[in-house]
Parts: C-alpha cells; sequence; structure tokens
C-alpha cells in the first residue's frame, strides 16, 4: 500500500501520522507541488491521499493548489481515503463545494476541543470524550461540505473536523504535531509572523505527552480504516 502526501512546506510534515502509517505497514510518497509545480507523480497507483498544512490559503489562486483539488476529487471519485489538515482540510472542503473564508480569530498555540454527538460513532474518534487540548495554528476556516458530518469544534472555530461520507476526514486542528515540528514553526515565525497573536507563550512540550497518545490511536485507527478500504476495493476487482 503506497499514500501520496501533498506538502506545502519542508516543515509541515506528517509527524505523528509517519508513526502510524510505518506502525502499520503502509508506505508514504511527499509530492511538493509548491516547490515543483510541474511534478508528476502516479496518483493512480497510490491508495489514499494525506494533505497537509502550509501558510498559503486555498483562495489566493496558486495553479498548484487547483492541482491538488482536482486530485482530491478524483481520489473521492474513486472511493479511495482522503485525509486532510489544517490547509489540507479546507483544500478538501473547497474539492466538496464549500467556501473557506478567514475565521473571525486566529487560533494559536494549545486550545480546547470539544467533540460533537456525531464523533461517538465516529470510526477513528469513537470512545473519545470531554474538552481535549490540541495544538492550532490558523487564520482560516471552512464552511462545512454538504452532507458531512461535523466530528469536533472550538470556542473560536466552530468546524475543526468532519468526516464526508465514510473516507474523506478534513481537520482543522494540528493533531499530527511533534514538539519539534512547533518548536521549528515558532523559530520560522517567529521575526514577524502569527506568533505574536499569540494569547500566551508556546510551549512545545505543554501537552505533548497526551497529544501524542491521541495521535497513536486517532491515526492507527484512520490505517486500519484505509487498509480496510484497500481490501474491500481489491476484493471487487
Amino acid at each position: 500500500m503506497r499514500v501520496l502526501v501533498f506538502r506545502h512546506s519542508p516543515s509541515e510534515t506528517l509527524g505523528y501520522i509517519a508513526d502510524a502509517l510505518a506502525e502499520h505497514g503502509i508506505d508514504y510518497q511527499y509530492s511538493d507541488l509548491y516547490a515543483f509545480p510541474e511534478q508528476e507523480f502516479p496518483v493512480t497507483e497510490a491508495d489514499a491521499l494525506i494533505l497537509m498544512g502550509g501558510a498559503m490559503s486555498v483562495n489566493d489562486g496558486l495553479p498548484y493548489l487547483g492541482r491538488e483539488i482536482a486530485h482530491i476529487r478524483e481520489f473521492i471519485s474513486r472511493g479511495r481515503p482522503v485525509l486532510g489538515v489544517c490547509l489540507g482540510a479546507q483544500l478538501i472542503a473547497k474539492a466538496l463545494g464549500a467556501s473557506v473564508r478567514k475565521n473571525p480569530v486566529k487560533e494559536i498555540g494549545w486550545e480546547p476541543i470539544r467533540w460533537n454527538p456525531a464523533a461517538g460513532s465516529d470510526p477513528i474518534f469513537a470512545g473519545l470524550s470531554g474538552p481535549l487540548t490540541v495544538f492550532h495554528w490558523h487564520g482560516e476556516t471552512f464552511d462545512l461540505p454538504g452532507g458531512a458530518e461535523l466530528l469536533a469544534s472550538s470556542e473560536g472555530c466552530r468546524n475543526q473536523a468532519f468526516r464526508a461520507g465514510d473516507r474523506v476526514y478534513g481537520l482543522q486542528f494540528h493533531l499530527e504535531v511533534t514538539p519539534e515540528m512547533i518548536a521549528q514553526w515558532c523559530r520560522e515565525d517567529e521575526a514577524c509572523g502569527d506568533r505574536r497573536e499569540a494569547a500566551g507563550p508556546i510551549d512545545p512540550y505543554a501537552h505533548a505527552a497526551r497529544s501524542q497518545e491521541l495521535a497513536h490511536l486517532v491515526f492507527g485507527r484512520w490505517c486500519a480504516l484505509l487498509k480496510g478500504a484497500w481490501t474491500g476495493c481489491a476484493a471487487r476487482s
């Protein structure tokens, strides 16, 4: 099995998702269209698609983001699993016909999310309860795509996670980040970026242990879902 990963900067990597993929014996390949917009890759050979975050906006009109949206639609039409994080979730929402716009506030740092009723029966979020503190870094949000289930919300941003159908997930928050990734983002942003708008100092390790535990559970379940979807496709072929 192979997963294609659209990355939008060198520091927006899979993080804990890579650990889950390795544990389940799933290979992955990065595609950096932001750096190599003419890059070709074997889309039809990938069993699933992951889209990472990035500082750009879906609404910037960047040609490579248009290509990614087209590939999202292709994967969805083929019934293949798709997972998007932050910008990746916004790209999925856009591909499904929803709008992406500025959020009333920027969420930067560790903030709680709450699970909505639909999460109780969701294949990757079932059993989670109570507010959970996760890492955020975004200034935009998306409308919920038609027919999608809203799984999580926060005080500052209603649409934090959704599932469309049974194989497409969008997460606005950054469950994948390691402390090292957070520290790197803060260094990159320190001079003139969004970090100045954070509510307070950002400690990369503040909730790292619980976040890693949650990531292991959620992304491990997503990998199991991916393998189940692949088995089903193989059985029908």
